[in-house]
């Protein structure tokens, strides 16, 4: 059994580096029409030359993804070009830390304006096209912090968890449609983002010991699932969050079987 991608069209959002750019790369390698965005134009201009390097279809478009016109704009361009929008992986996000006694508002309010509202923001411009067609896949980004949560994770957290609820509500706004909403919680992923590489060796240690697997992910762990999410094969899946971490705490001492004889 083959995911067949091909003739699909995708936006991915802030896939300029890092997961959403696996996720775009690996999509465009899979025959799909991969069109992505981010704020900074050298990282846009760098996949222009990619994809011209492999022949892939696509497009790379500047998207402040809290401003709604930005959106909007996004989306009309993609469905001038291709006539359709098969795929949307809401990736964008950010997040800035810090304990709530010292949390400063300006935090708190990037992670929910980028994490939260531009999801939100997105998935309300691509409705109309996806209802049109009476078809489509929406993927949000969520997080393992959606599920357990870190000491100065409180904005970030939030935000995720406020994905995890608004892809329940959207699916079943839109199953009528033939419209799949889910999410994805990424764990223990080495990016610039979250800087797990860079740790200490004894902080890495600690942290695999948090892992059934016990070593880290990879984006293309992620870009993987984003592939069978988007696919006819998971076309009875909807309203869910996955969770792509190594079994992170999926029993309370995973490390004890790693150091047993």
């Amino acid at each position: 059994m083959l995911i067949d991608l091909s003739n699909k069209v995708a936006i991915v959002t802030g896939a300029g580096r890092g997961i959403g750019y696996e996720i775009a790369t690996t999509l465009a390698s899979e025959g799909v029409t991969a069109v992505i965005t981010d704020i900074r134009q050298d990282l846009l201009d760098a996949a222009a030359a990619e994809w011209s390097r492999n022949g892939w279809a696509g497009l790379q478009l500047l998207c402040d993804v809290r401003k709604p016109d930005d959106n909007r704009a996004v989306v009309a361009a993609v469905d001038a070009a291709f006539g359709r929008i098969d795929i949307l992986v809401n990736n964008a996000g950010v997040a800035n830390g810090g304990r709530v006694e010292s949390l400063s508002e300006d935090n708190w309010d990037l992670n929910f304006d980028i994490n939260l509202k531009g999801t939100f923001l997105m998935c309300q411009a691509v409705i109309p096209v996806m209802k049109r067609q009476k078809s489509g896949r929406i993927l949000n980004a969520a997080s393992f912090a959606a599920i357990m949560p870190s000491i100065g994770s409180a904005a970030y957290a939030a935000s995720k968890a406020g994905v995890e609820s608004f892809t329940r509500v959207l699916a079943g706004e839109l199953g009528a449609h033939d419209i799949t909403v889910n999410c994805y919680a990424p764990g223990m992923i080495p990016t610039a983002m979250n800087g797990f590489a860079d740790r200490t060796a004894a902080e890495q240690e600690r942290l695999l010991d948090t892992l059934t697997l016990r070593r880290w992910g990879s984006p293309k762990d992620v870009a993987n699932l984003i592939c069978f999410l988007s696919s006819d094969l998971a076309a009875y899946i909807t309203g869910t969050m996955i969770d792509v971490s190594g079994g992170k705490f999926a029993t309370q001492m995973p490390w004890v079987a790693h150091r047993e004889p």
